[in-house]
């Protein structure tokens, strides 16, 4: 006979654990089980040889979750065979180093301490990677500071007199950057500090075999760590042209942009991208003159063409100038000005230059080749449905793979990829259902299929786009701008997509996120109840109009 400590998650009652019970007192082998509620654990006594992942399955169908605690099996392993703590069936706890320090990372070092590894986070900058530090959390603080001082400048109602706020973009940065360290210290540091069984080291990481890492520190020195698994979660970087004269001037990163502490007069911007949206779009809120350089037609040009055309016409009416159909063909700085000639003959002449034309993974000089882990012709690491790599045993995870480049599918794919790698079970990354949001003002707001996806799928889409001006929210707001769309299956009538413009379309665009995932229907969504005055009362308009005329609509018409 042997005994399984396990720790159950989605228990939210003591019924919940006597439900654990009996379902793996149904499971061929086991002799006794004993959940405790409050520690969130149990323990089964089973007969040599008992099938793990059947007691796995058993609690799963029962709508909760096993996870190995102590010496407990991996899945598909028997009672008493292997323990997912040790490396090779021992009692030493598993090894694991992981490449990077960012939000994949740190999810995974966390999850795998659950599951009783010993972890090695190995970071060459600074803590905390990307989103907290150069991405997510300073750009939508930028973001804000433009908001605030637009609104102050454009306010919305006729009785409220507009004015000029005193911008001081020096007291803005260190706004950004305090909240940058406070964040850092809170969600990372502090997290890290208090998790058992994790060191963090700093230095050069490069592969030298399927297990080992060696590590080039700070004083020129190397380590050599041996591990059981390894996981690369280097992120990516903001991709800079390979011109010699655009790298002897001091044009900004994204990076430089986020933190600068001066405003431009006119901040010249390569690209038509998010990055170049979200932060163009602000300095211009914050004063700027600005002008944005792109090659094709329009912004956003791997979106549907109206979505680009639309939010164009709104960052234009802001004052935001777009050259489009042009690429820079030299670029002068002398004195403090930036001079960029264009392949039309035109030259534009600015005090700051921003270059943002996509992010590249940080994949070099970590010794891939070496050891045979593949990586496309961008240079991201191609992984499977387990995050695996190539060589077994060698995972990736977050914006240095071929997965989609946002933070939540980073720390996703980290959480994943230690669970795997921990032997405790099949967790599959599941991006069917992956909203993403440009936060410009409206807001870019997209989950699910567009029509041109869903008709390439085989399905026989009908599509209904509703401007907000129907929106008896974004009336009372004075801002009816944008419009909500949403894709069906004219077969079925289920949801396929939904694309959101509009202020606060982020926050609209999950609650299609949810009724996707639900598997509903347009005619389910139009019938539910939406509170009145909402803006995502806009998703149950949009699914009554594939059945009617909305706009003959009473309020709060069902």
């Amino acid at each position: 006979m042997e005994t399984v400590n396990f720790f159950v998650e989605g228990m939210t009652c003591d019924h919940c654990a006597r439900s654990v019970e009996k379902a793996l007192r149904g499971v061929p082998g086991v002799i006794s089980a004993e959940v405790d509620y409050e520690a969130k654990s149990g323990e089964v006594k089973a007969e040599t040889g008992t099938d793990y992942e059947a007691m796995q399955k058993a609690v799963r169908q029962s709508g909760y979750d096993l996870r190995p605690k102590g010496d407990g099996p991996v899945q598909g392993a028997q009672v008493g065979q292997i323990d997912p703590r040790s490396g090779e069936g021992g009692s030493s706890p598993r090894h694991l180093v992981i490449i990077g320090a960012g939000s994949g990372a740190v999810a995974a070092a966390l999850r795998a301490t659950d599951l009783g590894a010993r972890v090695t986070l190995v970071e060459r900058g600074t803590l905390g990677g990307t989103c907290v530090n150069v991405g997510c959390v300073p750009s939508k603080i930028l973001v804000r500071q433009g908001h605030q001082a637009h609104t102050v400048k454009n306010p919305p109602f006729s009785g409220i007199a507009p004015h000029s706020p005193t911008i001081n973009p020096g007291l803005l940065a260190d706004e950004r950057t305090r909240r940058v360290l406070e964040l850092r210290e809170e969600k990372y540091s502090r997290i890290l500090r208090e998790t058992p069984g994790v060191e963090l080291l700093s230095g050069e990481a490069r592969l030298e075999g399927a297990r080992t890492v060696v590590v080039k520190e700070g004083g020129g020195g190397e380590r050599r760590l041996t591990a059981d698994g390894i996981l690369i979660a280097t992120g990516s970087q903001p991709h800079v042209p390979d011109s010699p004269v655009l790298a002897e001037t001091p044009f900004w990163s994204s990076t430089e942009a986020l933190f600068a502490k001066e405003l431009p007069r006119h901040l010249i911007v390569f690209g038509g991208g998010f990055v170049a949206l979200e932060i163009g779009q602000a300095w211009r809120r914050l004063g700027a003159e600005v002008t944005l350089v792109i090659r094709g037609e329009r912004i956003l040009s791997k979106m549907e063409e109206d979505l680009g055309r639309d939010l164009g016409d709104s960052l234009e009416g802001e004052g935001v100038k777009i050259v489009s159909r042009v690429t820079p063909t030299r670029v002068d700085h002398r004195d403090g000005m930036f001079s960029v000639t264009l392949s039309n003959g035109r030259v534009l002449a600015g005090d700051a230059l921003l270059v943002a034309t996509g992010r590249h993974p940080n994949t070099h000089g970590l010794g891939l080749d070496s050891v045979g882990v593949r990586t496309n012709a961008a240079g991201e690491i191609v992984v499977d449905s387990r995050l695996e790599t190539s060589v077994p045993g060698i995972f990736a995870a977050g914006d240095c793979t071929t997965l989609p480049k946002f933070v939540y599918v980073a720390a996703a794919s980290g959480t994943r990829a230690a669970t795997h790698m921990m032997g405790a079970g099949e967790d599959p990354l599941d991006l069917a259902v992956l909203p993403e949001v440009i936060f410009t003002d409206p807001q870019v707001a997209r989950v699910g299929l567009t029509e041109d996806e869903a008709r390439e799928r085989g399905y026989s889409p009908v599509v209904r786009t509703l401007p907000f001006d129907k929106v008896p929210r974004a009336l009372v707001n004075f801002d009816p701008r944008g419009w909500v769309r949403m894709v069906a299956d004219e077969n079925t009538g289920k949801l396929l997509g939904c694309t959101v413009l509009a202020p606060e379309g982020g926050e609209v665009v999950m609650s299609a996120a949810m009724a996707l995932a639900s598997g509903l229907t347009v005619q389910e969504i139009g019938r539910m109840f939406f509170p009145y005055l909402t803006m995502v009362e806009s998703l149950k308009l949009c699914a009554q109009s594939f059945s009617k005329d909305v706009g003959r609509l009473s309020c709060c018409a069902g």
